[in-house]
């Protein structure tokens, strides 16, 4: 008998337990009006929701593309918002750059086509300009700096070009690293990282908080997961859009330097720095005399430590801001040994070149940026870098390849694109039968003879070991 009324005694207690609590939740719920989400919070989300929509654009860039040679034009879809009255709009770089067209449509479904005003795509943004009749409702800009995990957010744009779609979630993590290794590289930042839905097609929307303000430009997705979003912070965008829109581009210093975070090589916590994994070759940093392994513990007499990935963004903007063509002081441990060694920076040149189609040859070329010159094993940054070419054309008759850099022509030393550009306009122009090309190819440079006339068929390059690395 004992134990059955032990029994008795604590499911009737647990009964009450359970009835209370669904007592406390009803409570909770009539008191909110709402089941699923709560009536202030209901009201808090589409106040957000109304306060951001009128400045919510949906863009539609006509992208250049190259691919075998050719130049073509491919209509995509991307998101964007009006950050002033008088047209200034932000997007990603990935959306608007290299477009010969860009047409948004607004939240009254009026289409205005937009100038590109610049792009910066180390942080993937890119400012666009529309001259609209009457001032424009524009978004009202955040902070990024203090956002925390668990926050409620708000992912607008255009998913698959759906526009003026919303979903709703919370911030995941505040500063996401994520390798530089994919075509968006992101080198100076970490990312806000959210469950709410981000597709392709919400690039360069909003993401915003709960009071209504732009707390990030929504940007990647992991295809491989199912509601994992990555947005710009919105305290990088405001300091990128600023300097497009003063001078049309992001201006950075650059040394040349890689880097890889103390806990790659030490377990020692005490230990502060970040290891220097490479150092670019013709670069500022090469020519002081720095090596890779040593440590940076110092620049300008301000501490630099990376122990773990999240810190390196923060130590390349750094150098990035400190002031082009000046002298700087890096303090580097060397076995040990701390060094103190001045370097001058240079400008940080684009990580992608610009390209053209030079379509009566049947080939397009692209500037050669100071990575592919490195790859390249180049004594300087000249030349332009074959993109492309078609089979059966003149470049391709002549042996023009892929992957070639053309480093004369006619005796001519090409420096840029532009002057490739306009030596090629001159060779058409005058109707020249044979040009001759001095291309380098891997490790080797050699000779093409390029005939215009199709007609005649091109002699075999002629190699040389002239300038053979």
């Amino acid at each position: 008998m004992l134990v059955s009324w032990i029994s008795f005694s604590s499911t009737k207690k647990l009964l009450q337990t359970t009835l209370y609590f669904f007592a406390f939740i009803l409570l909770l719920i009539a008191g909110s009006g709402c089941a699923t989400l709560g009536g202030n919070m209901q009201s808090k989300v589409l106040a957000s929701k109304n306060s951001v929509a009128p400045a919510l654009v949906h863009i539609r860039p006509v992208k250049e593309i190259f691919v075998a040679g050719r130049r073509s034009e491919v209509p995509i879809v991307g998101s964007g918002f009006i950050i002033s009255p008088d047209g200034y709009i932000v997007t990603n770089e990935h959306v608007a750059g290299g477009s010969s067209q860009v047409w948004c449509v607004f939240s009254d479904n009026t289409e205005l086509e937009a100038e590109v005003v610049g792009t910066d795509p180390d942080t993937d943004i890119a400012v666009l300009k529309v001259n609209p009749l009457t001032p424009l409702p524009s978004v009202s800009l955040g902070h990024s700096a203090t956002l925390e995990a668990g926050q409620l957010v708000l992912a607008m744009g255009s998913p698959h070009g759906l526009a003026r779609s919303v979903s709703l979630g919370i911030i995941s993590v505040t500063d996401r690293y994520l390798d530089n290794t994919s075509s968006m590289a992101s080198p100076y930042n970490n990312w806000i990282q959210t469950d709410a839905a981000i597709n392709p097609g919400n690039s360069g929307g909003p993401l915003v908080n709960m009071h209504g303000k732009v707390i990030g430009v929504n940007a990647r997705v992991l295809s491989s997961a199912e509601n994992l979003g990555f947005a710009i912070p919105i305290d990088v965008v405001r300091e990128v859009v600023e300097a497009i829109i003063r001078d049309g581009h992001v201006r950075r210093s650059w040394l040349g330097l890689h880097f890889q975070e103390m806990a790659a090589k030490t377990d020692d916590p005490t230990l502060h720095g970040v290891i220097i994994a490479d150092v670019s070759s013709l670069s500022p940093a090469q020519k002081a005399g720095i090596i890779p392994g040593d440590l940076l513990i110092g620049i300008n007499n301000q501490t630099v430590d990376a122990r773990f990935k999240e810190s390196l963004p923060h130590v390349r903007k750094t150098i990035a801001d400190l002031p082009v063509g000046k002298s700087v002081s890096l303090h580097v441990m060397r076995e040990k040994t701390t060094i103190e060694i001045e370097v001058v920076t240079e400008e940080k040149i684009s990580l992608k070149g610009r390209q053209a189609e030079f379509s009566e040859w049947g080939f397009t070329a692209a500037e050669l940026t100071p990575e592919l010159a490195r790859r390249a094993q180049l004594s300087g940054r000249t030349g332009v870098l074959v993109s492309g070419s078609q089979p059966g054309s003149i470049a391709g008759k002549s042996g023009l390849g892929q992957g070639d850099i053309i480093l004369e022509i006619d005796k001519e030393p090409i420096q840029t694109l532009k002057e490739f550009t306009l030596a090629y306009q001159k060779r058409l122009e005058s109707k020249q039968k044979r040009v001759m090309l001095f291309v380098k190819r891997g490790a080797v440079t050699r000779f093409v003879l390029v005939i215009t006339e199709t007609n005649e068929t091109p002699a075999l390059d002629k190699e040389t070991p002239k300038h053979v690395d």
